[in-house]
């Protein structure tokens, strides 16, 4: 449940994404989720072994405040490790093939991912995720959800997500979403 250190500095990802917004992203906003999962697992009785996957997992079990910070937690650390410093380009190995077979091309899975997050409305993530079956998929979630939580709409193991909440953008953004997604 711990908030694990970010894999860069700040100002890695400038352009794409200013140090005061990652600075800000980091600090407050994603460690708020790690201590208040870390309070939601005590107060709740939740064993400190479980991962929070298996919590995840059966969300619906949980309160209101489980569901967003583990959400939360869980989403941001995935996030961090799918940036890295001038990190355009495409995936390459299996990933690549699989998005290749799935979606036709890399270029029509950009274009669906990007529809995916600008059709996200109000706060939400968008993803990449492989279903039971190992098959890719598009879909959004709402909030602090993900497609591991037994409540999602889309359901599967998270391999991207991209943060469509206000605070990952409008610093630098405003209200231009769309500008960020690209």
């Amino acid at each position: 449940f711990e908030q694990l250190p970010l894999p860069y500095r700040y100002e890695s990802l400038e352009p794409v994404i200013d140090a005061k917004t990652m600075e800000i992203h980091y600090t407050k906003h994603a460690a708020a989720y790690s201590t208040n999962l870390k309070d939601a697992v005590k107060a709740e009785g939740v064993s400190d072994k479980s991962s929070v996957e298996d919590i995840l997992g059966k969300i619906s079990k949980f309160s209101p405040k489980m569901r967003n910070n583990g959400g939360g937690h869980y989403n941001h650390e995935l996030f961090w490790q799918c940036m890295k410093s001038n990190g355009e380009g495409t995936p390459t190995g299996k990933l690549l093939t699989d998005i290749e077979t799935q979606f036709n091309s890399f270029g029509n899975f950009k274009s669906l991912f990007t529809d995916a997050a600008k059709n996200r409305f109000g706060s939400g993530w968008a993803w990449l995720y492989m279903d039971g079956q190992k098959k890719l998929h598009i879909g959004s979630t709402p909030n602090q959800d993900n497609p591991l939580m037994d409540i999602s709409e889309i359901k599967g193991i998270p391999l991207l997500g991209l943060d469509v909440w206000e605070h990952a953008y409008y610093l630098k953004y405003q209200n231009k979403r769309a500008d960020y997604i690209d």
